[in-house]
């Protein structure tokens, strides 16, 4: 056993080695045309650090290092699910897996196609892997206007690969034409008008859409207000039976922010729809509450000046969910 003891740490260094390579490899073919200088800039860009070099790239796909707290970028910056980059890097540092578990790049079958039919062999292979053994999840973040729900649901998606649906991208056009149609103002988010005619048929709109794709075994990050839903008696218990009748996960979480804060969002982003609040602000603060709704399965503090950042409490909201 003594003598065999060196020969077996020198076999398992030397296939970590290997395995590295090859994650690096992989690295490499994801970045496809783009120079590792032109790599580095994009995910600075998308990080907001500074730090990343072309000469951290090289590192990378020698395999000297592995990208650890880069692979959430790494995996926006080349179209690949985060799932699939977190367990190649896992089966990189030695990581015990089966050859079924593990996820293959595709792209070396295709060395002669367009680079559309490469992504979109491995996009299947990857939402194999990635939903293996797994529910679809659907992630409600609400909040009042000016909070951070977009943002936050951007980066949850950023650190997950799940889709966003924002209610105001999906629905803002068909909201205006319909208070038109009916007589009122196109920017209205405050009359009774739009709450009793109007807004029911945005949350039925987004639902239905969410609905589409987590019976396709997509998980879903939707982006709304949910004041009323989620202040209503038995709306979110309902949903979740709903969800969990069609083998979904659910998770309600509640962006919190103070008024200052939420009033200077609100002015910067200069949309028509929040002309009102901003001209009766004194009047729209009045209605809004400091506390979250009950139930909800977590509360971020995006307030001015929170002790943790936005983005350490996303990662930490993540970690709750997958426990």
């Amino acid at each position: 056993m003594a003598s065999g003891g060196p020969d077996l740490i020198r076999e398992a260094t030397s296939m970590t080695t290997q395995r590295r390579r090859e994650f690096g490899k992989y690295l490499a073919r994801l970045r496809g045309d783009l120079s590792q200088r032109a790599a580095a800039a994009l995910l600075c860009d998308l990080s907001g650090s500074s730090t990343l070099t072309r000469h951290e790239i090289s590192r990378w796909e020698r395999g000297d290092r592995i990208p650890d707290d880069w692979l959430p970028f790494i995996s926006r910056a080349y179209g690949v699910p985060l799932p699939v980059l977190e367990r190649k890097a896992a089966w990189a540092r030695g990581a015990g897996a089966s050859a079924e578990t593990v996820p293959i790049d595709l792209s070396p079958f295709f060395p002669e196609a367009n680079a559309l039919q490469a992504r979109i062999a491995s996009a299947m292979h990857a939402r194999a892997m990635s939903t293996a053994g797994t529910s679809p999840v659907l992630v409600l973040v609400g909040g009042y206007a000016g909070s951070g729900k977009t943002e936050f649901a951007r980066f949850l998606s950023d650190l997950t690969g799940w889709a966003v649906l924002d209610k105001d991208a999906l629905t803002r056009r068909m909201t205006e034409r319909l208070l038109i149609s009916i007589g009122g103002d196109p920017h209205d988010r405050h009359t009774d008008l739009y709450r009793a005619e109007v807004r029911p048929h945005e949350y039925r709109c987004l639902l239905n859409a969410a609905y589409g794709n987590i019976d396709t075994g997509v998980s879903m990050i939707l982006a709304a207000p949910f004041i009323t839903e989620l202040h209503t008696p038995g709306w979110l218990e309902r949903l979740t039976h709903r969800c969990q009748g069609r083998g979904v996960e659910i998770a309600a979480l509640w962006i919190n922010s103070d008024l200052d804060t939420m009033h200077e969002y609100i002015e910067t982003r200069d949309a028509p729809r929040d002309r009102w609040k901003l001209s009766h602000w004194d009047e729209y603060s009045s209605t809004l509450t400091k506390d979250p709704p009950p139930g909800v399965t977590a509360t971020i503090d995006n307030r001015l000046g929170a002790a943790v950042s936005l983005a350490d409490q996303t990662r930490a909201t993540l970690r709750r969910l997958l426990n």
